[in-house]
């Protein structure tokens, strides 16, 4: 197993578990000595996360003119992010990047994992771009109609139903799509940017690695539980029950082929060093990138993820992705965002559970306990 700091090998190395108060079960693990693995799978069997007391409270670091994690992770960061990927079971994938520094920590860094709604961001970013380059307006009106409705989380589906049709902004759109996750509202702003091939040559043409990007919400969601997609699926249930009636051969089946290659996969490290780029301004204009992290500031899900790890006086503006379960199973389940320190300081965050059957309150724990650790460590 090996992290990566600017760009380098480094070895991975573990330490102590210490124990999380009132989430998980804890129990003393003693390190083994430091050697390089070859393996990338987790412990199997229910999860013994190894996280320390959460951080509740910080105040700003004083910082001389040569702030000493600038240039390389704090001591002991990266043997906790360790040690805690090594303690989770399932695959787990773990990239932090200091935004304004030169160093980032990884596990399982460079593999894919399934996005789910994760890509929405890559889909506001799209829009954004194509705002910067006068080719859409952020006061720009779609329409909306039963046609267009998708599956899962939809909150603007009553109200398609109920009028008939609802017209909306592009920034309506935007706001709406990654604040509350709406993939009616997500799949609009799609086809209004020019559809998943407008995504990719964005991908493409800001270099943004190792990030890929499905079909839709429509067809990636019934092709990974292997139906085909029928509009019908669109209104309550039916997608459920459709999908209830397929025999568990064919639903394990397209399981097993969507987590062997995710079509919406993307890499902890890829993801990390898209939302630096974000953040630094170099992926799209200033009043773009500030109006883009200003909407992921208030995305009001996954509170009890990554943000809920963070000391009083952070900010975190982030999005979440949670994929489909299957006996247990959950395929994808993520949250990626930028902490800001009280005193500017901002970093990367990215946990991604590819495949995990551990209770939702263990996954929870684990996220804050990475963002709780880059809190700790910060300033050291």
């Amino acid at each position: 197993m090996r992290f990566e700091v600017s760009g380098k090998p480094l070895l991975a190395a573990t330490m102590s578990a210490a124990v999380l108060a009132g989430c998980v079960s804890s129990a003393a693990i003693v390190p083994p000595p430091r050697q390089q693995s070859t393996t990338t799978t987790a412990p199997a069997g229910s999860a013994t996360v190894p996280i320390a007391p959460p951080v509740r409270a910080a105040a700003p670091v004083a910082k001389g003119p040569i702030d000493p994690g600038f240039r390389r992770a704090p001591a002991g960061l990266e043997e906790r992010l360790f040690s805690l990927w090594r303690g989770f079971p399932g695959k787990t994938g773990i990239a932090v990047q200091r935004i304004d520094g030169e160093w980032a920590l990884a596990q399982r860094g460079d593999e894919l994992f399934p996005q789910q709604s994760v890509s929405k961001l890559w889909v506001a970013m799209t829009a954004l771009d194509a705002v910067d380059q006068g080719r859409v307006r952020l006061d720009q009106s779609v329409r909306i109609g039963p046609e267009d409705l998708t599956l899962f989380y939809q909150p603007l589906a009553s109200t398609v139903r109920a009028q008939g049709s609802v017209t909306m902004t592009v920034r309506e759109l935007i706001e709406t799509a990654i604040t509350r996750s709406d993939n009616t509202a997500n799949d609009s702003l799609l086809r209004t940017v020019g559809g998943p091939e407008a995504v990719r040559r964005f991908i493409a043409k800001k270099d943004l690695g190792a990030i890929r990007f499905g079909p839709g919400e429509r067809l990636l969601q019934s092709g990974t539980a292997g139906l085909n997609w029928q509009q019908a699926y669109s209104v309550g249930r039916a997608f459920e029950q459709a999908r209830a009636t397929l025999p568990d051969a064919t639903r394990k089946a397209a399981m097993d082929a969507y987590l062997a290659d995710p079509v919406d996969g993307a890499s902890p490290a890829a993801i990390a060093s898209a939302l630096t780029r974000l953040a630094r301004g170099n992926l799209l204009s200033p009043e773009s990138t500030e109006y883009l992290l200003d909407v992921m500031s208030r995305t009001r899900s996954g509170p009890q993820r990554l943000k809920a790890g963070l000391p009083a006086g952070w900010k975190f503006g982030h999005k979440t992705g949670t994929g489909q379960n299957y006996k247990g199973m959950t395929a994808g389940y993520n949250d990626i965002g930028i902490a800001t320190a009280p005193d500017g300081t901002r970093y990367a965050i990215v946990v991604m559970l590819g495949t995990t059957t551990s209770p939702i309150p263990e996954r929870m724990a684990l996220m804050q306990a990475v963002s709780g650790a880059v809190a700790e460590f910060h300033g050291r």
